[in-house]
């Protein structure tokens, strides 16, 4: 998936500024997307230039104007296009894996439960984040997004069970 479905998706939701959709990244959809604010503004660009986006300015009087983002009709049928897609197998790329993978080159065993010990940290603090989200299940679509957070928690309470089982290898 690129970046400017997840966008697409997101303003079809409700119209955005680049800050909003920033914030809705980061509380709805961490789990299975990340995005920083430099690849969401370039993003917003292509996709205006494209004629999927039309860019309203909404004027403040003590901040900057808002610039907010709409999917054109083009970006609504995009987004269809995409969602009626086969959608292609997606290969992961995993740095900690990577280096479990070659950590048998250090012959010490320590190197192996530092990385342990920090992915535990890292898995158990995005656990507790997820876990914090709020996911409404009133609607058919609020539904589907509550079981992609809850595909975020299975995964990362899969990964915390994998991590105990290396260490029992070890």
């Amino acid at each position: 998936m690129s970046l400017r479905y997840a966008i697409l998706g997101l303003l079809d939701l409700k119209p955005m500024t680049g800050y909003d959709l920033k914030k809705t990244f980061d509380n709805t959809a961490r789990h299975f997307w990340a995005a920083d604010r430099s690849q969401i503004y370039r993003t917003l660009g292509s996709l205006q230039a494209e004629g999927l986006l039309d860019e309203h300015i909404i004027a403040q009087r003590s901040r900057p104007d808002r610039h907010e983002y709409r999917l054109t009709e083009a970006g609504s049928a995009e987004l269809d296009s995409w969602l009626r897609s086969p959608a292609p197998v997606e290969l992961p790329r995993e740095a900690f894996l990577a280096r479990i993978y070659f950590a048998g080159r250090a012959e010490d065993p320590r190197v192996v439960q530092r990385l342990v010990e920090e992915r535990r940290a890292l898995i158990g603090k995005r656990l507790d984040e997820l876990r914090e989200l709020e996911a409404p299940r009133t609607t058919y679509p609020e539904r589907l997004r509550a079981m992609t957070l809850r595909n975020g928690i299975v995964h990362l309470e899969v990964e915390l069970s994998w991590l105990d089982e290396l260490e029992e290898a070890l």
